[in-house]
């Protein structure tokens, strides 16, 4: 699990910004939504602009150098903090695997460009290298012994040089080690709202309508629609020699992307990742804007969806109606302003409860305070 992030001098982030997972508290309602101390759900607030697309490229920033998977080289164009006197954006990462905490820090000077790395597993510096002192790299894993140790390439990234290159001894660190790499391999970033991106999990573009109906899944994206609201009936067609989605008004069908709603299609899209999620090691999830088209009753749904599915997730949103205590708790709802974010408990010196409306405190202005 993801435990705590920080990030300077990345895009709109010109001072530190620090997002404490293990901040919480001790409410009794709600308990699935934290494990083991840190946020397993949280839902993210802020006004427009302050930053919450840009806190889901930050986390997502080690996935463009430690994996092979998707990333969005457009999104991270614009990298360095155009106020700042740094020229290196600085990104520090905790994690929790077990009883082992896992630390990895580094700094760059683009997407591309690595200029330290740090890796401590329960506070042990494992690998380490600053190509800014011409430092060579540090390996103190079991079976790195041999590796060289002058890495100019600046655009590999030490730990990925360790994981590609090495057969590292079965003991708990290496273990340790590989289950980072699997988080990392199993995080997944995605939005819509005037187009649809994602980042990790895997590279490459697959067509939504297509991977539905090769498994065989049309019924069950049905079920989800009319559970979600929107009664209809789904088939497959056939449109120039090509099976396709369609919507089937007795008998007659209209395929699916030419009359469907901008609703509809975002629930498509949650629908294939939803299907993905299950089928693969998903470890780790950030939706942006996730119910930028839906209805608030159907905003909850999806958090409930997710919630079920048990794995850490991250959404950003708009709607107040879903700050409830009947779907998430205070200490899983975060409000980012002045390049700060903290969870609604932690926003006030008054002792939230269950039968508090939290939504009309936010309303109110009850946690614009620290």
């Amino acid at each position: 699990m993801l435990t705590k992030f920080t990030v300077s001098n990345f895009k709109g982030f010109n001072k530190e910004l620090i997002f404490d997972l293990t901040d919480t508290k001790r409410y009794e309602f709600n308990s699935e939504c934290v494990k083991n101390g840190v946020v397993n759900t949280a839902l993210v607030y802020g006004h427009n602009g302050v930053g919450k697309s840009n806190l889901g490229l930050a986390i997502f920033d080690l996935v463009g150098h430690l994996t092979d998977n998707e990333t969005i080289e457009s999104r991270y164009k614009f990298y360095l903090n155009e106020l700042s006197s740094s020229d290196l954006a600085e990104f520090s990462y905790e994690f929790m695997f077990n009883s082992d905490n896992v630390e990895y820090r580094y700094k760059k000077k683009d997407h591309k460009t690595i200029v330290s790395e740090d890796f401590l597993i329960n506070g042990v510096l494992l690998a380490s290298i600053n190509r800014a002192d011409d430092e060579e790299a540090l390996f103190k894993f079991k079976g790195a012994e041999n590796l060289r140790t002058s890495i100019t390439n600046t655009n590999l990234s030490i730990l990925k040089y360790i994981k590609n290159n090495t057969e590292l001894e079965n003991n708990d660190v290496n273990r340790c080690f590989l289950k980072f790499f699997e988080f990392v391999n199993g995080m997944l970033f995605f939005r819509s709202l005037q187009e649809n991106i994602y980042i990790g999990l895997e590279k490459g573009v697959r067509d939504l309508f297509d991977y539905i109906v090769e498994k065989d899944s049309v019924t069950d994206l049905q079920m989800f629609l009319n559970r979600a609201g929107v009664d209809c009936k789904l088939t497959v067609a056939k449109e120039l020699d090509r099976d396709v989605l369609a919507f089937d008004f007795n008998g007659k069908a209209i395929a699916f992307y030419n009359i469907a709603s901008s609703g509809t299609n975002a629930l498509l899209l949650f629908y294939y990742w939803f299907l993905r999620i299950k089928e693969e090691n998903v470890q780790f999830l950030f939706i942006d804007e996730f119910d930028a088209f839906y209805h608030h009753d159907l905003s909850a749904l999806i958090v409930n969806e997710l919630k079920e599915m048990g794995i850490q997730f991250i959404l950003t949103t708009h709607n107040t109606s879903i700050i409830t205590n009947e779907l998430l708790r205070p200490d899983c709802y975060f409000f980012m302003s002045n390049n700060r974010i903290k969870s609604l408990a932690n926003r006030t010196q008054k002792e939230l409860r269950q039968a508090h409306n939290i939504e009309k405190m936010y309303k109110a202005g009850s946690f614009n305070e620290e």
